[in-house]
């Protein structure tokens, strides 16, 4: 079996947003799209490890800004490389604004934004899925959106192909984590992306 058939999907890359109390986060997803249009609902899947999912869950509202193929990669790295659990992603952020909901939409590098308040909840294991109804949205630019695959041929900075000398390494296909070691646990997870062991590839000399 061939897993990297699954790299064929057409996924787009978003930004979730969420408030609880007087803190804000946000973090990068993969899964979003719409599930009905009377009424018009989406569903977002999200890893249970973020900070950001228990937001969600606790708040019932979110924010998803579309990107676009204008974001660049320090979007990536400020959303998705770092955790809301240590640092407060908001603070001096300034490429962003409040919803009709409270909510922070981002305005660099996004396409559109779309407010919701979450329905039903779907427990996939590492996972949550949320349906959600659809409160209010908005065109920003008119870029076309970013693909997984437009982020892995345009945005993603290009790793080197080989391994330092003496070393081997296995690199996140995703967001190019880079682990040493001869042997990748089976049950390692992308400290940085939180992708599993099956999206790394083996980099050698």
């Amino acid at each position: 079996m061939n897993k990297k058939a699954m790299y064929s999907l057409s996924y787009g890359l978003f930004v979730l947003t969420s408030r609880v109390g007087d803190k804000d986060n946000g973090c990068i997803i993969n899964t979003a799209g719409q599930v009905t249009s009377e009424p018009n609902r989406i569903s977002i899947a999200v890893n249970k490890a973020n900070l950001t999912h228990d937001m969600v869950k606790e708040s019932g509202k979110f924010n998803i800004s579309i990107l676009s193929e204008k974001a660049s990669f320090d979007i990536f790295k400020h959303f998705g490389f770092q955790t809301g659990k240590n640092v407060d992603k908001f603070e001096g952020y300034t490429a962003c604004k409040r919803s009709e909901n409270g909510l922070y939409y981002i305005t660099e590098g996004t396409n559109a934004y779309i407010s919701a308040t979450v329905e039903q909840t779907v427990d996939l294991g590492t996972h949550t899925l949320f349906i959600a109804a659809v409160d209010d949205m908005d065109v920003l630019a008119a870029e076309p959106s970013a693909t997984y695959a437009y982020y892995q041929s345009s945005i993603k900075p290009k790793p080197e192909e080989k391994a330092p000398a003496g070393k081997t390494v296995w690199r996140c296909t995703v967001c190019g984590y880079i682990y040493e070691g001869e042997e990748l646990p089976a049950d390692f997870t992308c400290p940085w992306c939180k992708h599993p062991a099956s999206d790394f590839e083996k980099v050698v000399q």
